[in-house]
């Protein structure tokens, strides 16, 4: 070939390529589905009711800074101000909720629910423990949910008490239920303290605890055994090292959640994300000792196990929100045998702040009643950075099984063995 030729043909390739039309992108079909369900899903199923038991948003620490939080921290650090009273739920988490909220009435006017709110009907219902941090985020949520309508929001106690249906408290009490559920603690989790000794280290790192005022009488959390005790008509306790871990494990938490700056959140460390998930663990594995032993499980989580299986078979209901707290979600979770997977970019790996456990009911083309269980919750940065949620940046999801029963080829359950499992939970109180 001549090089005439030759740049003839590459002249002649470059012109066909230019004259082509410019590639458009894709056009996206409208998502109906955001959890990752199988191809075709939409064409078996449909989904008929959805209660949601959740968790309140982000709150201020339980404790003052003026407390505990203050004797074991490094005297030149500065906790983050938060608003408001201790256990109150923050302007941000109130933004938060809100977003999720949207979030839910674009997911659920996908699914034709929104259309069929009526406040005569009772088709819709909300109901919060009485404490502010679960009334705001309720009310926060059923207003951006269903914009204009003001659903109500139920509150059977007085205002900033609890609710004996959220209040993870024992109900049941003898000699014999208290061996029993020490024997099941140890089982599980073994010594207290060591099981969490990672934790421990890493808090007193973060808080630099030898150079605080307590420095004078400890530098370890471990100097304090823990141990859990019982009493009739009050949450299951802790004493020791764990305990006063936990208040700092859980302002730690929430100080990441508010304050922009991480290594500020953290006095100065830089912390990688896997040391924020071990500052979490200890708050969480002191909830896990105290309210997800089997036994302890079905005694605390009792009525609400009786008020969600009561959601569930109400047939005017269409949507339902329980909102209370982490020992809620975690005994619900344990008295229902439930395994959780691992909780993608969450810093708290079992009942994320503001995560949302769902039991969904569908009806299936072939006429049977289905069931589905997910735990809903924004991502760390979701939260830190308050990015809108929407089904281009959704809050992530897990699926939740219940051991020992067995789902269909899409992952669904038969809806008479939830049922089912709900109500030996709740039998399985009378048997204490």
């Amino acid at each position: 070939m001549t090089k005439l030729k030759f740049y003839i043909l590459v002249v002649l390739s470059v012109l066909v390529i230019a004259c082509q039309p410019e590639k458009q992108p894709e056009q996206l079909q409208p998502q109906t589905e955001w959890i990752g369900r199988p191809d075709g899903f939409q064409d078996n199923y449909t989904l008929d009711q959805m209660v949601v038991l959740s968790r309140h948003n982000i709150r201020s620490p339980l404790v003052s800074k003026n407390s505990v939080l203050t004797r074991l921290t490094n005297s030149s650090y500065q906790w983050f101000p938060w608003d408001g009273a201790p256990s109150n739920l923050t302007p941000k988490g109130e933004r938060l909720e809100k977003q999720m909220g949207a979030f839910f009435r674009e997911w659920l006017e996908k699914k034709d629910f929104i259309s069929r709110y009526s406040a005569d009907n009772y088709s819709f219902r909300f109901y919060a423990n009485a404490k502010q941090r679960c009334q705001v985020t309720a009310r926060t949520f059923a207003d951006a949910l269903l914009p204009g309508m003001n659903p109500r929001v139920e509150m059977n106690v007085q205002y900033d008490t609890m609710d004996p249906v959220f209040n993870p408290q024992i109900t049941k009490l003898s000699d014999s239920f208290k061996d029993k559920a020490l024997q099941e603690i140890q089982d599980l989790f073994g010594d207290i303290d060591e099981g969490i000794s990672e934790g421990y280290s890493m808090l007193e790192k973060v808080i630099d605890i030898k150079n605080s005022p307590a420095s004078r009488d400890t530098s370890s959390f471990r100097d304090f055994p823990s141990s859990v005790s019982f009493k009739l008509n009050a949450e299951p306790a802790m004493s020791g090292g764990l305990k006063m871990a936990c208040t700092v494990s859980d302002a730690l938490s929430l100080q990441y959640y508010e304050e922009a700056d991480a290594e500020k959140a953290a006095f100065g460390h830089a912390l990688s994300f896997d040391d924020w998930v071990t500052v979490s663990s200890v708050k969480e594995w002191y909830g896990d000792i105290l309210f997800t032993a089997p036994s302890v499980a079905v005694n605390v989580a009792h009525p609400l196990l009786q008020v969600i299986l009561g959601e569930i078979q109400n047939e005017n209901r269409i949507f339902t929100m329980l909102c209370g707290h982490d020992s809620n979600i975690g005994s619900v979770l344990a008295a229902l045998e439930a395994e959780l997977p691992e909780l993608p970019g969450a810093i708290e790996q079992r009942t994320p702040i503001g995560g949302k456990l769902i039991f969904e009911s569908f009806k299936g083309h072939d006429g049977a009643a289905y069931a589905d269980i997910i735990l809903v919750y924004a991502s760390a940065e979701q939260l830190r950075g308050e990015s809108a949620l929407s089904y281009s940046n959704p809050p992530m999801a897990v699926n939740v099984s219940l051991k020992g029963l067995k789902k269909n080829a899409d992952g669904l359950y038969r809806l008479c063995d939830v049922e089912q499992r709900l109500s030996g939970a709740i039998a399985a109180y009378d048997a204490l």
